[in-house]
């Protein structure tokens, strides 16, 4: 059976590959911005934004969300406890384990970076049409999905 990839044009590669990492850099100039006006370093921040609509997370989900290893998940939440945005908590069921939530400023502090992160997305996205935006939606999807299985091949 022949590759997938055998019939790609090279100059698609080379322009996919081009606009993945424009995108990237993007992205990474956006969370500096972000880590700069929050006062927090990329690894708290992407950390904080772990919680999303969780209430508990214990530190070996997040080193794994967040591809880290356990040593360095402790830096991070060292970090936010002492800022006092994350706390630890003793898991009622297993004293072993212990759980994360945010503390009530963790909160505010998420909801002010989930505001400003959507504010900047809404920019984004008011430079289109609906149109355009409809099919940059289903198109970013069909990305998603391809990439994830890429990796799982």
């Amino acid at each position: 059976p022949t590759p997938l990839y055998q019939n790609l044009p090279d100059a698609q590669i080379d322009q996919f590959q081009h606009l993945i990492f424009k995108l990237y850099q993007c992205c990474q100039e956006r969370m500096q911005l972000q880590s700069e006006q929050f006062d927090l370093p990329d690894a708290e921040l992407r950390c904080l934004r772990q919680f999303g609509r969780e209430r508990y997370l214990t530190p070996k989900g997040l080193a794994r969300q967040l591809g880290v290893v356990k040593s360095r998940i402790t830096k991070i939440i060292d970090g936010l406890a002492v800022k006092q945005l994350v706390q630890r908590l003793k898991d009622p069921e297993d004293s072993r384990i212990t759980l994360l939530s945010l503390t009530p400023q963790g909160q505010e502090k998420l909801d002010q970076i989930n505001t400003n992160i959507a504010s900047a997305n809404k920019d984004v996205l008011a430079r289109m049409t609906p149109e355009q935006r409809s099919t940059l939606l289903i198109h970013l999807e069909i990305l998603r999905v391809s990439m994830e299985a890429s990796q799982n091949d």
